[in-house]
């Protein structure tokens, strides 16, 4: 395993391998300033024409309705062939069930030049039966939890003790069930566990948002490493 400190200083000194090339951030130099993971509104799903077919353009937060609307859009357009994603995440569980959808429907997965998928959005790529992550484009995580919200913390702390330890203990156990379906997910898609166990799972989950610092963006080296990429063009 990696140390966390070593991909840091590696960070420094491979700028120019790095997936999405441009400024980069100085509390954290693997990954852009400024990510291009589009709205904070849930995922609009837009179909447009592409040659000889059509992309499904993926763009924003993962809500819990997604994998519905996702289905519905596939099932509505058999000429789509590629999915395209940016988005900063959301809901960890129906990222996971998006990702199978598309497996399903043996779709391809990619994320383009200069665009950005985070957190949940990493498991709706994985889905894909093919998967690019081009050149400037953003494969960037860390790690999972059932909450990454703060404020919920915050007011548990202010119920007192017994509000604060039942939380975490609820925060605990449905971590440790997502994480083990995560384990799962990543073996029935051809990714490396390593990928959880190497960089997932070696970030900060909460406020990451916030907190550049507790991001990694993987390289273009590091996304064939894990299998996260199984093509290229």
């Amino acid at each position: 395993m990696k140390p966390l400190a070593s991909r840091t200083l590696a960070g420094f000194a491979c700028l120019a391998l790095l997936t999405g090339a441009g400024e980069r951030d100085p509390s954290n130099p693997t990954c852009p300033k400024e990510p291009d993971w589009g709205s904070s509104e849930p995922m609009q799903l837009t179909a447009v024409k592409r040659g000889d077919y059509k992309v499904l353009l993926a763009e924003g937060r993962i809500d819990a309705r997604l994998p519905e609307r996702l289905e519905k859009a596939i099932e509505s357009d058999p000429q789509i062939g590629e999915i395209w994603l940016r988005s900063r995440g959301g809901n960890a569980y129906a990222g996971n069930e998006a990702g199978r959808i598309i497996r399903n429907y043996g779709l391809v997965t990619r994320i383009p030049k200069g665009w950005t998928c985070f957190s949940a959005c990493n498991f709706v790529f994985m889905g894909g039966s093919v998967r690019f992550v081009d050149e400037g484009g953003v494969f960037m995580v860390h790690m999972f939890t059932h909450t990454s919200d703060r404020w919920i913390i915050d007011d548990a702390v202010i119920d007192g003790s017994e509000a604060t330890t039942e939380l975490i203990a609820s925060i605990e156990q449905s971590s440790a069930l997502l994480a083990s379906e995560d384990n799962d997910f990543l073996i029935r898609m051809g990714i490396s566990r390593k990928l959880l166990t190497d960089v997932m799972y070696q970030q900060q989950a909460v406020s990451s948002e916030d907190d550049p610092s507790t991001r990694y963006c993987l390289t273009q080296a590091e996304v064939g490493e894990y299998n996260v990429t199984n093509a290229s063009r």
